[in-house]
């Protein structure tokens, strides 16, 4: 049985009410994120995080950035589950949460950045209970309803960020292009060097750039984490 929290060095996740428990490729991806947005990626003053779940991804970057962070949750159980996050961690000043549908949500203003880990795999098999379908599927928000919503709430200069299943990355760049978002970086991950690429890490822009492409293997061949993951996570894993 899942753990009902994740606890990292500086905040926990309570996750007893959500539909999706916290998983080592999401916490690689907000790791990844922040990076990118510490290194790379002019420091956004604001950031919104769709289909936010436990508040993982929010926090993460909370950890790292001082911006405000605004999350959007359309599953009620998740959306109180991260209510109590936000308000049990150090940053609950900078965090705002909105229970709604991103699709049709009227936000007061655009985002320098948009994160997202979006409903995964789209036509396999469904779970008999609803909020997993929502939170694992694209019952409630398809890719093309994902990119659409994101470039009518993205900034004139902003960036966007997701995970997504490697065998659906390709299919979301064509969709995203459509909507004038660019990919800039994409990062394959798979879990070690004898597995296939299980996620995509991709950024993109509203202006075409020359495409930046990498690597991340989760664990080397003696099982323990590779440095890549181990240098992303070492500021949130309590034993690294």
């Amino acid at each position: 049985m899942a753990n009902n929290y994740f606890k990292f060095k500086e905040f926990t996740i309570q996750q007893e009410k959500a539909a999706l428990k916290t998983t080592t490729d999401s916490c690689l991806f907000g790791a990844w994120v922040a990076h990118q947005l510490q290194t790379t990626i002019k420091k956004p003053s604001t950031i919104l995080d769709i289909g936010t779940g436990t508040g993982l991804l929010m926090l993460m970057l909370a950890q790292k950035l001082n911006v405000l962070i605004d999350g959007i949750e359309i599953d009620q159980s998740s959306y109180e589950q991260t209510k109590e996050n936000i308000e049990a961690s150090p940053w609950k000043e900078r965090l705002n949460l909105f229970c709604g549908d991103v699709k049709t949500f009227s936000f007061e203003k655009q985002y320098d950045f948009i994160i997202a880990n979006p409903p995964f795999y789209e036509g396999d098999l469904k779970s008999v209970h609803l909020h997993k379908n929502i939170a694992k599927h694209d019952a409630e928000l398809t890719l093309e309803a994902l990119a659409e919503a994101t470039a009518k709430n993205l900034s004139a200069e902003g960036c966007f960020a997701l995970l997504l299943p490697y065998h659906r990355a390709e299919a979301f760049m064509a969709v995203a292009e459509k909507k004038d978002l660019y990919l800039s970086q994409l990062v394959r991950v798979k879990q070690t060097f004898k597995h296939r690429y299980f996620r995509a890490m991709l950024l993109f822009s509203r202006t075409p750039k020359t495409l930046t492409e990498d690597e991340i293997i989760i664990r080397n061949a003696d099982d323990k984490y590779s440095t890549k993951f181990t240098d992303l996570l070492k500021d949130y894993y309590l034993y690294l």
